[in-house]
């Protein structure tokens, strides 16, 4: 009820004027059962927009800080990230990943859907980086499809170190759902884990348009803070895959404050 109340009732509508998200593909989403929603990340606001855009509730991983804080403002953060269906989770120790997956499959497995950002973090840049083996390995394990989804503009809006996103059109594109059951039983292969999500962050790239870059986007954030003017030559494509002749997707024509597909 709280998540309807925040969606519908206080945040939708606020983020609705002031960002006009456009989008298309949401029917590739499933209208019932458990299904990972994996999107590039460009922006903090991205795990609020992309739940406004579809009639089902989507649960995001958070670091567990922003429901400890105290004070006025520490409560109205832990209960905004708890009203938009942000679940808390520990990052930090050897047993982080591990509390991800299990957090990951219940949800699943509760018949819910689950986003996620296999690039681990934002990306520094605005390119497409490698994806890490988790997002293939909750696949493998909980037998739901894999949609493939591309943020468009989050960057622009809310550059990395700005707190409040400017107002300006944000894109949604979904992409047809990805089946991995092929690969059932083998989500102890390293080698198949990283074909999975190669497949997956190539369907990405498909979407959003961005150039990839292979490396992972937590090095590239390394190298930066290092003061590396050039972080890593782009061009390719996950798992060596011919680069798809795409271009950044644009909106609509229609400048309206609705949502439009």
């Amino acid at each position: 009820m709280f998540y309807w109340f925040m969606k519908q009732v206080m945040v939708g509508p606020l983020l609705r004027v002031l960002y006009r998200p456009w989008t298309r593909g949401v029917e590739n989403v499933p209208d019932s059962g458990g299904a990972i929603l994996a999107s590039n990340h460009l922006a903090v606001i991205d795990s609020f927009i992309l739940p406004l855009v579809l009639g089902r509730k989507v649960q995001f991983l958070g670091k567990s800080d922003y429901f400890t804080g105290t004070g006025v403002k520490g409560r109205l953060t832990a209960g905004f990230m708890r009203g938009v269906g942000t679940i808390p989770v520990d990052r930090a120790g050897g047993k982080a990943s591990e509390a991800a997956l299990n957090t990951g499959l219940r949800v699943l497995r509760d018949g819910d859907l689950f986003g996620i950002y296999p690039e681990g973090t934002r990306s520094p840049d605005g390119r497409l980086y490698r994806g890490k083996t988790g997002v293939a390995r909750l696949a493998l394990e909980s037998g739901a499809p894999v949609v493939p989804v591309a943020m468009i503009g989050t960057n622009i809006a809310q550059p990395i170190g700005k707190v409040i996103p400017k107002p300006m059109r944000i894109g949604i594109v979904v992409g047809e759902p990805l089946d991995f059951s092929r690969y059932r039983g083998m989500e102890n292969d390293r080698f198949i884990l990283r074909s999975v999500a190669d497949e997956i962050m190539y369907a990405i790239m498909r979407l959003s348009g961005q150039e990839y870059v292979d490396i992972y986007a937590a090095t590239a954030k390394a190298r930066i803070a290092a003061g590396h003017q050039e972080v890593e030559h782009g061009g390719g494509a996950p798992g060596g895959r011919p680069v798809p002749d795409v271009q950044v997707p644009e909106p609509p024509s229609d400048p309206g404050p609705a949502s439009v597909d």
